[in-house]
């Protein structure tokens, strides 16, 4: 059975979720769409070096690659592809356990939303994959800001539609610009990466206190 992250020493009105890496285990299923699409160019991608980026959106990610390795890449080409292929593999998504279980435990007593800097289709399709679509009363991705993370915009759009100030609400991601991008949007931030150790997982932004869930 999965061990929850336990939340009752904060305060908050709404949940806001980033998608990938958050509630869903993504990252291999991402790696290998971009490398299908740089193989079919003759490149090809490290996965280290993907794994320290995977905040940027496709096509900053493709855009970042072509520019640090001088690569010659016909960038909307390798995104095109990329995106057919994770559609066709999309439904080999697992979830997040412990976000995604947060998400079951709070959908419909407090408003949850999703923001992330992906496409909407991918995003969509990611939910519709692990049964957790359902959930949420907003999902605000790349296409609704048109800006990625670390701009606050995607976490102040999700926050604009569950009707709750930014202060109020909990955010949780798991990158660097996930996470600035939510602590510049005023909300209370928690990095999933430090999950394995969550009773010392330090929240960025807005003030924390101790209050019944």
């Amino acid at each position: 059975m999965t061990t929850l992250p336990d939340l009752s020493q904060y305060q908050f009105s709404a949940i806001v979720f980033d998608c990938d890496g958050t509630l869903v285990d993504s990252a291999a299923l991402h790696y290998e769409a971009f490398r299908s699409g740089l193989l079919d160019q003759g490149l090809d991608m490290n996965r280290t070096w993907y794994m320290e980026r995977t905040g940027l959106s496709r096509h900053a990610l493709i855009a970042a690659h072509a520019e640090e390795f001088g690569s010659q890449i016909d960038v909307p080409a390798v995104v095109a592809r990329s995106e057919d292929w994770f559609a066709e593999n999309v439904h080999r998504m697992t979830e997040v356990a412990e976000i995604a279980g947060l998400a079951r435990k709070y959908a419909g007593k407090v408003p949850i939303a999703v923001a992330s800097g992906g496409q909407r289709v991918h995003v969509e399709g990611s939910l519709t994959a692990t049964g957790l679509i359902g959930l949420f009363d907003a999902i605000v991705t790349l296409e609704d800001v048109g800006v990625g993370k670390p701009d606050p915009a995607v976490f102040l759009k999700a926050a604009e539609l569950l009707g709750v100030p930014p202060r109020e609400c909990l955010a949780f991601d798991d990158t660097d610009e996930g996470v600035e991008a939510a602590t510049r949007a005023g909300m209370t931030t928690i990095d999933v990466r430090q999950l394995a150790d969550w009773s010392s997982a330090a929240p960025t932004g807005g003030a924390t206190m101790r209050s019944s869930d």
